[in-house]
């Protein structure tokens, strides 16, 4: 008993280190909590859409370009997902995702492709990865349908250029997220 009270009596410890408190809601990376579902959400579905469209797409005529994409898709997805992990500065992240969107979507429409099909279509078509942008005719002979396709009004297919867009703001994304992993490594 004497030593409990001695005990008590004793001058305190020095004081234990601080242990890191979880992140406040408004300091948790990544925003409102709305904005961490909706980027979980969105980061669950290009992972597996990407992942899915390598598997989907390895035997396609051009494998390399659609593994590319999967794998950018992919790598946003998980980037998307792990803001716990993968901290981004949120102004570069967005201005560099804008940026790469609009930049590599028009880059992207310089891409030219065009072929002649079946009993003399002729098609061209603009846009990488995806191809947005096209025009074309049929006609009885090819170098009608040639003729006809250049002077046929150019047709964008929406859905198709968002996804472009998509793809350019994820790989955006995927280089602030090396460049500022690498940053990091450095201090």
């Amino acid at each position: 008993m004497a030593d409990a009270a001695q005990d008590d009596m004793a001058p305190p410890a020095d004081p234990p280190e601080p242990v890191d408190d979880p992140p406040r809601p408004e300091e948790e990376p990544g925003g409102s909590r709305v904005v961490r579902f909706l980027a979980a959400l969105l980061g669950g579905v290009t992972l597996v859409g990407g992942l899915t469209w390598i598997l989907i797409n390895l035997q396609a005529p051009k494998p390399a370009v659609d593994v590319v994409v999967g794998v950018v898709l992919a790598a946003g997805g998980l980037i998307l997902l792990m803001p716990h992990r993968v901290r981004l500065p949120r102004a570069a992240a967005w201005s560099t995702a804008a940026a790469t969107a609009v930049l590599g979507t028009l880059a992207g429409a310089l891409y030219y492709d065009a072929y002649l099909c079946c009993s003399y279509a002729y098609v061209e078509q603009r846009g990488f990865p995806f191809k947005w942008l096209s025009h074309g005719a049929s006609a009885g002979a090819p170098d009608t349908a040639r003729t006809l396709a250049a002077s046929a009004p150019w047709h964008t297919d929406v859905p198709t250029l968002a996804m472009t867009a998509l793809v350019w703001a994820y790989a955006g994304i995927v280089v602030v997220a090396l460049v500022s992993g690498l940053r990091r490594r450095r201090r």
